[in-house]
């Protein structure tokens, strides 16, 4: 196995700088929008085959350094009894949102056998990567997870999420119990299926002040990242979360993801050079030229000063209408001024 993304999650030397991207496997690829015509999003989830091609498409076309698993945030809680639709171009979409602690109660704690298909994926993929590259699987984080459900889908204000938390307290903690141990059985499932990391997704941390995330929210995903980072290498991600850095690595993780929002030297000396560190170029950047695609991935290389520990990423997902020659030129912009 080619295993430079393992190596620098471990602080380990490496060759080059190895590099994979948060939704490699997605619209912006032609490949994905032709299996795409035949499927509904989450029926594309739950057929083992056709994810693990998925999953397989950005690894055999761009060469990235570690594949990731295609599923969504989403699955721990429509096991959990979320009634969950995807719409075309309009997100996730909750029909049966939480509203109040008797909502909370009649949630169920998802088990492995709901997620038999995601097993089914992994001992495919695992067969097919054998002798290329590490598989990531990945989680939503408590937060992120509760306020889909609290929210009824996306949003960029998070204000009923907030309300519940701050006027909701205890039907708020069961919750964030209920969803932290159904994310443990789902990545238990992986772990025992042969990921070789797990990412935990708190997507939507950044909405909260550092008092809240420390009073509400940092004990759950701490549990979370606890149960599994001396098994694995876990990625701890936040988006629009500079400023929980220092709360965030007392949640733990073995990999800090940070997005584009804040300088990679800056986070790296916060989270500290004992452990390793994820991104962190804007994805709005592979919209732009091929020049700039490439200044883009030597500043950010620079900043890492080539230390043993940082995997090139984005600091978010490749947004739908990145061409494809952008990204194959930022891997090779990656492994070429990497180079150690």
């Amino acid at each position: 196995m080619q295993d430079r993304f393992l190596k620098a999650c471990y602080l380990e030397e490496v060759d080059t700088t190895p590099i994979w991207l948060m939704r490699q496997a997605g619209r912006y690829m032609a490949e994905y929008r032709e299996i795409r015509q035949c499927y509904g999003f989450l029926e594309m989830c739950k057929k083992p085959r056709v994810a693990a091609e998925i999953t397989l498409q950005p690894v055999k076309k761009f060469k990235v350094d570690a594949a990731i698993l295609f599923s969504d945030l989403l699955i721990p809680a429509e096991a959990m009894g979320a009634e969950v639709e995807f719409k075309e171009n309009h997100g996730p979409k909750i029909k049966n949102p939480v509203n109040s602690l008797e909502d909370v109660e009649n949630l169920e704690i998802a088990s492995h056998e709901n997620f038999n298909f995601v097993e089914r994926e992994i001992r495919i993929l695992k067969e097919e990567l054998k002798l290329s590259v590490p598989l990531i699987g990945f989680a939503g984080a408590p937060f992120t997870l509760a306020s889909y459900l609290i929210e009824g889908g996306a949003t960029s204000s998070f204000v009923k999420t907030r309300k519940f938390m701050l006027t909701q307290k205890k039907a708020f903690d069961l919750l964030l119990k209920k969803i932290s141990e159904s994310i443990i059985n789902f990545v238990a499932l992986q772990v025992e299926a042969g990921v070789d990391a797990i990412q935990i997704f708190d997507t939507w941390a950044g909405c909260l002040s550092p008092r809240d995330y420390e009073a509400f929210v940092l004990k759950h995903t701490k549990r979370v990242i606890k149960k599994f980072e001396k098994k694995l290498p876990v990625i701890n991600f936040a988006k629009d979360a500079g400023s929980l850095l220092e709360l965030r690595k007392k949640a733990g993780g073995s990999v800090f993801a940070v997005d584009w929002r804040i300088s990679l030297d800056k986070a790296w000396k916060i989270v500290g050079y004992d452990k390793a560190i994820q991104g962190n170029l804007d994805p709005a950047v592979l919209l732009a030229s091929k020049r700039e695609v490439v200044k883009g991935a030597k500043e950010i290389i620079e900043k890492a000063a080539w230390k043993n520990g940082h995997i090139f990423n984005l600091g978010h997902g490749i947004v739908k209408d990145t061409p494809e020659e952008n990204v194959e030129v930022l891997v090779k912009a990656v492994h070429k001024y990497g180079k150690r």
